[in-house]
């Protein structure tokens, strides 16, 4: 499984109703590029990923689609979330006027701030993670392990550890997670996070092996 099955859920909605009749270009063209941006992006290739994201969200400017533009925008702030990267959706906040109900609110999600009325809105696989009330290291666990795709279990994972919620169980989840994917960005990101709650917590042990870790995927070919 890669970042494609969370990418496919998004571009499904480009697709629907079209079963037995051709396949206009921009919406194959919108798929994969979705897919390859996606992939690129969470594998720590920025410069593919900025073309590959621009290329998707212009084919599917070309239908004049809020919501289809939108959830091109979503699919790129849920990587940078999953990789602990908390910053404001951008290209989806010039949208938002916009934008169905649904897209405001799984971009309320990625910002911390759904409120329980509108979790039912959200996609179905963060609802159980989104609606929980409160933290419980092995009932998070399991809520997280229930997540079957691995980009949405990370989001998860980034959004508990932003609102203080994340255990050390699933601090652990979301590392191995990144790292059964290959995704070097989130991966490294858990890491780091890893490292120091063991060296906060005086474990030198586990610091340096969390660092030789590290050093094992910061190792390899560099990407831009």
């Amino acid at each position: 499984m890669t970042a494609r099955t969370t990418a496919l859920l998004v571009v499904a909605a480009l697709l629907a109703g079209c079963a037995g009749t051709p396949v206009p270009d921009w919406q194959l063209n919108a798929r994969s590029g979705l897919e390859r941006a996606t992939d690129a992006f969470l594998s720590g290739n920025a410069r593919v990923a900025a073309v590959e994201f621009e290329r998707a969200r212009g084919e599917v400017a070309r239908t004049a689609r809020v919501d289809l533009v939108a959830r091109v925008e979503l699919t790129r702030c849920a990587a940078q979330v999953a990789s602990l990267q908390f910053e404001p959706c951008a290209g989806f906040e010039r949208l938002r006027a916009d934008a169905p109900a649904a897209e405001r609110a799984y971009a309320d999600y990625l910002a911390g701030g759904v409120d329980a009325a509108r979790v039912p809105l959200l996609p179905q696989q963060q609802q159980p993670a989104a609606a929980a009330a409160s933290g419980g290291g092995e009932r998070d666990l399991a809520l997280l392990q229930a997540i079957e795709d691995p980009l949405s279990r990370l989001v998860a994972a980034a959004l508990w550890l932003k609102s203080g919620r994340a255990s050390p169980q699933v601090m652990n989840l979301a590392a191995e997670t990144a790292s059964a994917q290959g995704w070097r960005r989130p991966l490294l990101a858990w890491l780091g996070i890893l490292k120091q709650r063991a060296e906060s917590a005086g474990d030198r042990n586990e610091a340096e092996r969390i660092a030789r870790r590290i050093a094992l995927v910061t190792a390899g070919p560099s990407t831009p």
